[in-house]
C-alpha cells in the first residue's frame, strides 16, 4: 500500500458540557484528524488524540501538527507500506510522540482493512458485536449536582459510572454515590493527583466496592503504586504510566497494579494496543478501553479494538452525545439498552464522514502529496 496524499486538519469541537478533572477543564475538543488516500483510491481517516494543552502529557494538538507536518508524514509519504509493522519501522526515526504516530496509524489500519474488504474489528480479531460501555463523570462543585448528574446518566442507560476524583473531593463524593447506587458499578479516576501521602484516604475508599481505582499516583510513580496497591484493597489500574506492552510488563511484574487501562491514542496506536492486550491475557489481568474524548472517528477505532476477547470491564467509549451536540460523523455512536455500544460491521473504521460538519469545526488544513519520483 502507498499513501499519495494526507489530509490534516486541526478541528476544534466544543463540549456539550465543560469536563472537569483534578488537574484541568475542557470546554473543547481539539484534534488532528487525518485524511490519508492511496494510489489505489482509498480514503482512510484517523484522528490523534492529544489535548490542546500539554497538561495530560507532553504532547498536544500544536505538538502533534509540527511533529506530523515536519517529520512523520515525510516518512511515510509515497513508501510502500505492507503492514503496520512496516508503518512503525518507517516511523521509528522519531522518538516518542506516540500520539501523533498513533493518529497517522489509525488512517493506515483503515486503510489496510477497507483493502481486505474487512471491518477493523474482524481485522483484528474482535469477538464481540457490541461492547459494553460506561460514563466518565467531571468533579463537579456541590455533591448534589453530582448526584444530579450520575442520575441523568443512569437514566440514559449507562450501567458503569466512573467518578474523577481530587483530594478534598473524593469520599464524601464517593460515599454519597455508593449510598444512592449500592449495586452500581462504580470506580474512581484520580488523574495523577495523590501522592504516597494520602495512603490513609486512599484506603477509606476501600469501603465502597469499587471496581478500581485509576491512576491515583503520579504517571512515573510506578514504585509508589507498588506501595499504594499493597496498602489498600481496591484494584489499583495504571493508565498515564502504561505507555507501551514494556511498561505493562515492568508493571505487573513488581505489583505496581491488578489492572490496565489501554488507551490506543496513548501508546502509539492499535499496534502497542494489541501487544498490551496480549500480555494482560497472558497473565489473567483485566483490561479496559480508556477515551480521550475522542471524535466519531477514534471513537470507531476504540470500539473495533475493544472488541477484543481480553476487554472485560467497561469501557470509558461513551455515546457521542455524551460529548458532542454534533459529531463529525454521519452515524454518530449510540447507547443501547444494555449499555453498549454496537461495533461498527462496514469496511475498515465502518463510519463515513461528514465532510459538512468536519469543515464547520476545522480551524487550520494542511495538505501533502507523494513526489512521482517517492519510492
Amino acid at each position: 500500500m502507498k499513501i499519495t496524499r494526507i489530509v490534516a486538519r486541526h478541528v476544534r469541537m466544543p463540549f456539550r458540557h465543560a469536563f472537569s478533572t483534578s488537574r484541568w477543564t475542557l470546554t473543547h475538543k481539539d484534534a488532528i484528524v487525518i485524511e490519508a488516500s492511496t494510489d489505489a483510491g482509498l480514503t482512510g481517516w484517523g484522528e490523534c488524540v492529544a489535548l490542546a494543552y500539554p497538561d495530560y502529557c507532553y504532547e498536544s494538538t500544536a505538538i502533534n501538527a509540527l511533529v506530523l507536518r515536519e517529520y512523520l508524514i515525510p516518512l511515510v509519504l509515497g513508501r510502500e507500506l505492507a503492514d503496520a509493522q512496516a508503518l512503525w519501522e518507517a516511523m521509528s526515526p522519531v522518538a516518542g510522540h506516540r500520539i501523533a504516530k498513533a493518529g497517522l496509524e489509525c488512517a493506515f489500519w483503515d486503510l489496510d482493512a477497507q483493502a481486505r474488504g474487512q471491518s477493523l474489528s474482524q481485522r483484528l480479531g474482535g469477538t464481540r458485536t457490541r461492547v459494553e460501555t460506561g460514563v466518565s463523570v467531571s468533579v463537579h462543585d456541590t455533591p448534589d449536582a453530582l448526584l444530579r448528574t450520575v442520575e441523568g446518566y443512569l437514566y440514559e442507560g449507562y450501567q458503569r459510572v466512573k467518578l474523577k476524583i481530587k483530594p478534598g473531593k473524593d469520599l464524601a463524593e464517593t460515599t454519597l454515590i455508593r449510598r444512592h447506587f449500592p449495586d452500581l458499578k462504580l470506580q474512581v479516576d484520580g488523574n495523577a493527583a495523590y501522592t504516597l501521602e494520602h495512603l490513609d484516604r486512599l484506603a477509606e475508599l476501600d469501603a465502597h466496592g469499587l471496581l478500581l481505582i485509576e491512576q491515583p499516583l503520579g504517571n512515573e510513580d510506578i514504585i509508589d503504586h507498588v506501595q499504594l496497591q499493597q496498602r489498600i484493597q481496591t484494584p489499583v489500574c495504571l493508565d498515564e504510566s502504561i505507555l507501551s506492552a514494556d511498561d505493562a510488563r515492568k508493571a505487573l511484574s513488581i505489583g505496581a497494579c491488578r489492572v490496565i487501562n489501554i488507551k490506543p491514542g496513548r501508546v502509539g496506536g492499535v499496534r502497542e494496543s494489541l501487544r498490551i492486550h496480549d500480555l494482560c491475557r497472558q497473565q489473567g489481568v483485566a483490561v479496559w478501553m480508556g477515551g480521550m474524548f475522542e471524535t466519531g472517528i477514534g471513537r470507531a477505532l476504540n470500539v473495533a479494538v475493544a472488541s477484543l476477547p481480553g476487554f472485560t470491564l467497561p469501557g470509558d467509549i461513551s455515546a457521542s452525545a455524551k460529548y458532542f451536540a454534533q459529531d463529525i460523523v454521519e452515524s454518530p455512536f449510540v447507547l443501547n439498552g444494555d449499555s453498549t455500544l454496537t461495533v461498527p460491521t462496514g469496511p475498515g473504521l465502518g463510519i463515513a464522514v461528514d465532510t459538512r460538519r468536519l469543515d464547520k469545526f476545522t480551524v487550520a488544513t494542511e495538505t501533502f502529496k507523494a513526489h512521482a519520483a517517492a519510492a
